[in-house]
């Protein structure tokens, strides 16, 4: 399927209320996991339900490839049910009275699909999810995620070219959500069918997507593989919204605390070159602790602290530290070697350090300053920094 593209599309349901989606442009790729994530009213299932065609736009225009879709302007709207796309919804919205295998093929037979081709694609599409045992069985004989595997085939039987997806995984347990992201992640390669999955849930998104677009307020504030979205953010509010613990935020403010001076001082003495620094972020997993200042590498950013608390979660621990008042998280995948009221270091390599403006949008010149910077200090390279 071509590409789907939004053009300045904006989506109001009150002409004096503020957008529920504005100004939105983003392209969509054949075969693409896109995730539209965000919080809960950032417009994210209002642009899903407008690709589905379950919502009309207020201005601007969708495209699947060369050809509009919906368009305000050009006086064009293609129903859902001509525009190639299959919608599963948060609940998963089964016939409660047709077994299984009359719910997988229910779409087929609204199309009329000859018998013997639709027994065929039930089977296949009911075999690759798991479910052909249960083709006899009612929804309500089946658990949350067997319905949602059902929906899923459901949708999957009609062969749509786009799949899409609002919060599907939301009403299921962890363990169920986690296999169903599996799941999800093996339909997508082994259908390549193009999927837009909308959720709220940062780790569903960074586990399945190829692509995610990070919505907030109804505005778009970055796209980018997973990879991109965590370690290069393009805002504050990216930063902070992905990543758990959230990540750490340091104010450049003179004269603010102890913290701030020190990491003023630090950025001043090793990037002179930096300005319009507002706030420094340092990510948790990236944080290290030393018991003396003569185990931190020199050119690492440190400071004195000490340890409030140690936090377990199972596979690996949180650890709170103080600097004064000022509150640090980091995490460690090996029981921590420092206890609860111990003087310590914490101290980062500069090149984990995320640099944001008086807009609190990310200082990308000052990525390149210490990209230099650590191209000529093996200490500064992310392997030691790990080390450290």
């Amino acid at each position: 399927m071509p590409n789907i593209t939004l053009k300045h599309v904006n989506k109001s349901y009150d002409k004096n209320a503020t957008n529920a989606v504005s100004d939105l442009n983003l392209e969509i790729g054949d075969g693409e996991f896109m995730c539209l994530l965000g919080p809960s009213g950032c417009g994210k299932t209002t642009t899903l339900r407008m690709i589905a065609g379950l919502e009309n736009l207020t201005g601007g225009e969708i495209a699947v490839g060369d050809r509009v879709i919906d368009s305000i302007g050009k006086g064009v709207f293609v129903p859902p049910e001509q525009r190639g796309m299959g919608l599963v919804f948060q609940s998963y919205a089964l016939w409660p009275h047709l077994t299984i295998e009359k719910n997988t093929d229910f779409g087929l037979r609204l199309r009329k699909v000859p018998k013997a081709e639709r027994e065929e694609r039930v089977n296949l599409v009911m075999k690759k999810l798991g479910i052909e045992q249960y083709r006899d069985r009612y929804p309500s004989q089946l658990s949350g995620g067997q319905q949602q595997r059902v929906a899923l085939a459901r949708m999957l039987a009609v062969n749509p070219e786009v799949l899409l997806l609002d919060e599907p995984l939301s009403n299921l347990d962890a363990r169920l959500r986690l296999e169903m992201r599996t799941e999800l992640k093996r339909i997508h390669g082994e259908f390549g069918t193009t999927i837009v999955f909308v959720t709220h849930d940062q780790w569903e998104a960074m586990t399945l997507a190829t692509s995610i677009a990070v919505m907030h307020d109804g505005t778009l504030q970055q796209v980018g593989t997973p990879n991109d979205i965590y370690d290069r953010p393009a805002n504050r509010f990216v930063a902070e919204f992905v990543g758990s613990p959230p990540i750490n935020i340091i104010d450049q403010s003179p004269g603010n605390s102890r913290i701030t001076d020190a990491s003023r001082q630090y950025l001043k003495e090793y990037f002179p070159a930096i300005s319009g620094a507002d706030s420094l972020g340092l990510r948790p997993e990236n944080i290290k602790l030393a018991s003396q200042i003569s185990d931190v590498p020199a050119d690492h950013f440190a400071e004195e602290a000490f340890v409030a608390a140690i936090l377990p979660t199972g596979g690996s621990w949180i650890i709170e530290v103080m600097v004064d008042d000022h509150k640090l998280f980091l995490t460690v995948n090996e029981p921590p070697q420092v206890s609860v009221g111990q003087q310590v270091w914490f101290h980062t390599s500069p090149a984990f350090m995320h640099l944001f403006d008086s807009d609190d949008q990310r200082l990308t010149a000052a990525d390149d300053v210490i990209a230099e910077f650590c191209a000529a200090g093996e200490s500064c390279a992310p392997s030691a920094a790990k080390a450290s």
